[in-house]
């Protein structure tokens, strides 16, 4: 079967990593509690900053959040290397700007993630995704951002929403853990 994957808050924690980062870099000292009550995506409201602010300061930090030791959900890597392993094709499907995309690519091959020539997607925006995801044939997706799995309701595939605060409003199928993948392949298979 193949199986489809963003990236950022789907297999790696990029958005708690931020927040982290951003604790330290403005010397302040938010609870994890409130980031994880968060109902937005952006994560500059609970630094006092304004979206604008907040953008500054993403694009400021982008290769210390994107590169450095953000890490992925437990069991994220081990998960997709048992795909693997059972013969599943993995795909990774992120709207990185285009120029990050060699850097995301050899990051996530060196945290662990398997990754085959040809099955790594990155460049295009959000809207974009379901165009590659179509043209794929993928028998399953997952991805956190309600935006784009708002663009997959007509496609014949299992979607996942990889759960956060931000997207529980969603109802679709979600995963918690990335312990849940093999057991929710092995019960349900996709239809083909």
């Amino acid at each position: 079967m193949k199986f489809g994957f963003d990236i950022d808050d789907t297999l790696i924690q990029l958005r708690e990593h931020a927040f982290r980062l951003y604790n330290a870099k403005l010397n302040r000292n938010v609870e994890i509690e409130r980031f994880n009550e968060l109902t937005t995506v952006p994560i500059h409201e609970l630094f006092g900053l304004t979206a604008e602010e907040g953008g500054r300061m993403w694009n400021s930090l982008r290769d210390e959040i994107y590169y450095t030791d953000c890490p992925p959900f437990p069991s994220a890597v081990e998960a997709l290397q048992e795909l693997v392993r059972q013969g599943h094709e993995v795909y990774y499907i992120t709207a990185r700007a285009p120029e990050h995309c060699e850097r995301t690519r050899e990051w996530i091959e060196k945290a662990g993630f398997p990754v085959e020539e040809g099955r790594f997607y990155c460049g295009m925006g959000d809207a974009e995704k379901v165009h590659i995801i179509r043209k794929l044939g993928l028998d399953y997706y997952f991805d956190d951002k309600p935006a784009v799995l708002d663009t997959l309701s007509d496609l014949s595939l299992q979607v996942y929403v990889r759960d956060n605060s931000y997207n529980r409003h969603l109802d679709i199928p979600r995963i918690t853990s990335w312990d849940e993948l093999l057991e929710i392949v092995k019960n349900h298979p996709a239809e083909g």
